[in-house]
């Protein structure tokens, strides 16, 4: 991408070259052929993969308009086929069997290891009968809390194989926010590790799994089965748990408490072991689900995102093979968690469908020092690179003397991925990461949408830092005002999306209405993103932050309500509102204000319990940076919370617009003076 001008990136030659897309006008030909006709344009993508049943209805219909009845989506009715046998099987009949699947970079230099297809296909079939065996069928969520090892890939192909639906929970949550997920999606499996570390911090996650169980028990629902990864523990008698002393490479010495209940518990290695390597693939309908994954809602109770099989297969590979420009023998990186979306579209299933080569990573990027990622781009040679904004800010802060000492000669493509990239960082990832002589990938996408939504491609897009540009194929976006009417030209105002893409969720898992009133009911005849944006005279969207009651910290989705009602749950509040607040880092991050109980004192004793009770309900990516003593909350006459004022308030911007309908506006001067001194961006 050679700067135009203008703040206009094109792409460089010896990129364009080579590439899938290689022109802004084959995009274009491309792109109207898969909104206007998406039979031919994904009959033929689908040609790529294995059907043990061809499409024999529609290949595609929906609707989109509550008032003409249920929403639904379906693509390819009467089809059938497994996506875990696209991601193993189809390509080892291809002659990638002894190719590399996955290179696992543990948290600790010295620790990495790497599986073949072949050897993770055997892998994949010993855990589908270890869960056969457990009781698990056809339709049966089972649920996954993990850190980032190839056994976590292992789990989530088995379940796919034998057609269950995992349901993965990030390894950072809290006990509290896994018992809730388990409850809502009736998992009776749990598949965890013993413990993992970040850094130089150790987690216990059997420990954690064990409170989530119990909590479980407490609520009427019995987890069956936990079966648990020997992580760090070393090697013991099947059956055995307790202390354990282990002395991982380079990695301290550790003693790790392992609670065993022997009813229910059972060693990971103890079951494979005595598992057959074969299993035949359940063949699965176009339309059963795949993967269920929890998002927040701005009510507060996360919602269970569910995706199906054939559509999301040809939308993850698709999104992969284009966005990434992925070609047979390149390494591939994307430095996301499998817990949230990304990794299960960008990790797992969308390179594997395209037979990549893959980095996993269980580390940091600033542990042990601020160059660990360059030293494993270069360990690895990897040529695609798909990291967050947050994490590019934070290594901008500790200069370019930690990229320089690395080549990175390989890398060709850099991609973002969670968070809008503002202008600066996405120059410093230009020209620091990428020597000025990679293309930039920034995508705009969602868990609902299953892959990206609006993005360039490497070899055809003109980039402009800051903007996620074009829509992907299949994708019909426009903007509409708050009355619904869809906007021309420059503007203004809501995203939302005209018509589906085969990778789009179908539902929220046991809540259809909740699915139809989140995304449906407010635009009729639209799908709501919940994002603002901007769209320039070049038609290129800029993405401008939610327009609900969630925000955006570091690329992870949070619900206000949810922190509230945490916050709440303290003996000495009587009521809390949780608005966003910019952070140089994170994007947004936490900002809340609460009213105390009569005679309750507002201190740093306080301020430390109420940071604890919202990691421990929700986990510590929702910790708040800051927490103002609010005597009185600005609300309307009719008792409703004024948050666009308080956001003003948290900015120290005295301009409040209108305030005509707020009750008492006396509590907004109080409020003001109430902000914490050490708020960025404070003005005495």
């Amino acid at each position: 991408m050679a700067d135009k001008g203008e703040g206009v990136y094109m792409p460089h030659d010896h990129i364009r070259e080579n590439s899938h897309v290689s022109s802004i006008e084959q995009y274009h030909k491309m792109y109207k052929e898969s909104v206007e006709n998406p039979e031919a344009f994904w009959g033929k993508i689908a040609e790529n993969f294995y059907w043990k049943s061809q499409c024999t209805g529609k290949f595609w219909e929906y609707n989109y308009d509550v008032r003409q009845g249920e929403i639904f989506i379906k693509w390819m009715a009467g089809a059938t086929t497994n996506v875990c046998y696209n991601c193993l099987d189809h390509n080892i009949e291809k002659g990638l069997g002894d190719s590399v699947a996955f290179y696992w970079e543990g948290n600790y230099p010295g620790d990495a290891s790497q599986i073949t297809y072949n050897e993770l296909l055997k892998e994949v079939c010993k855990c589908a009968n270890v869960l056969i065996n457990k009781g698990v069928k056809k339709g049966d969520r089972v649920a996954i809390y993990m850190p980032m090892i190839v056994e976590l890939v292992v789990a989530m192909l088995a379940c796919a194989r034998i057609g269950a639906v995992h349901s993965i929970v990030f390894g950072g949550f809290s006990a509290d926010s896994l018992a809730g997920r388990i409850l809502d999606s009736k998992s009776s499996v749990l598949i965890t590790a013993d413990g993992v570390y970040r850094g130089e911090k150790m987690l216990n996650l059997k420990d954690i799994s064990d409170t989530a169980i119990q909590e479980c028990q407490d609520a009427g629902f019995t987890v069956t089965s936990c079966i648990v990864v020997r992580h760090l523990g070393e090697k013991r008698e099947p059956g055995a748990g307790g202390d354990v002393e282990h002395h991982p490479p380079k990695r301290p010495c550790i003693k790790l408490q392992t609670k065993w209940h022997n009813d229910r518990d059972c060693w990971w290695h103890d079951l494979m072991a005595d598992a057959s390597d074969q299993f035949e693939p359940v063949w699965l309908d176009a339309e059963d689900p795949l993967f269920m994954l929890y998002t927040s809602g701005s009510t507060g109770k996360p919602k269970g995102v569910l995706h199906t099989q054939a559509g999301y297969m040809l939308y993850a590979a698709t999104t992969t093979k284009y966005v990434f420009d992925y070609k047979p023998g390149e390494i591939y990186w994307c430095t996301a968690d499998i817990g949230w979306i990304t990794g299960h579209s960008y990790i797992t299933y969308g390179p594997m469908l395209n037979g990549a080569t893959s980095v996993i990573f269980e580390g940091m990027p600033l542990w042990p020092d601020a160059g660990r990622m360059w030293e494993i781009v270069d360990k690895y040679k990897v040529s695609k690179f798909y990291t967050a904004p947050t994490a590019i800010r934070t290594l901008m802060k500790f200069g370019e003397d930690y990229v320089k000492k690395h080549s990175r000669k390989s890398l060709k493509v850099l991609g973002t991925v969670g968070e809008p990239i503002n202008p600066e960082a996405w120059l410093w990832y230009y020209n620091v990461i990428g020597d000025k002589r990679c293309s930039i990938v920034d995508t705009y996408w969602q868990t609902e949408t299953g892959g990206h939504v609006l993005t360039p491609l490497p070899g055809a897009t003109p980039a402009k830092p800051g903007s996620a540009t074009l829509p992907f194929f299949g994708q019909v976006p426009a903007v509409v005002n708050e009355n619904g009417e869809e906007l021309d030209g420059p503007c203004e105002g809501y995203l939302v999306l005209k018509q589906p893409w085969p990778g789009q969720m179908r539902t929220v898992y046991g809540d259809h209405q909740r699915f139809e009133r989140t995304y449906f009911q407010k635009f009729p005849g639209y799908y709501l993103t919940g994002d603002g944006c901007i769209r320039d005279k070049d038609g290129y969207y800029w993405i401008t932050g939610r327009t609900d009651d969630t925000m955006n910290v570091s690329g992870h989705l949070l619900s206000t309500a949810e922190i509230e009602s945490a916050l709440i749950e303290h003996s000495a509040v009587a009521e809390a509102a949780v608005v966003s607040y910019p952070h140089s880092i994170k994007g947004e991050c936490v900002y809340c204000f609460v009213t105390l109980k009569e005679g309750k004192l507002f201190n740093d004793a306080l301020v430390g319990e109420l940071k604890g009770k919202v990691r421990q309900k929700i986990g510590p990516i929702a910790v708040p940076e800051y927490i103002q003593n609010a005597p009185g909350l600005p609300k309307t006459r009719s008792g409703k919370i004024m948050r666009r004022v308080l956001r003003k308030i948290a900015r120290n911007q005295q301009d409040l617009g209108d305030i005509s309908t707020m009750a008492d506006s006396s509590v907004v001067e109080v409020l003001f003076q109430n902000r914490p001194k050490n708020v960025q961006g404070w003005v005495e």
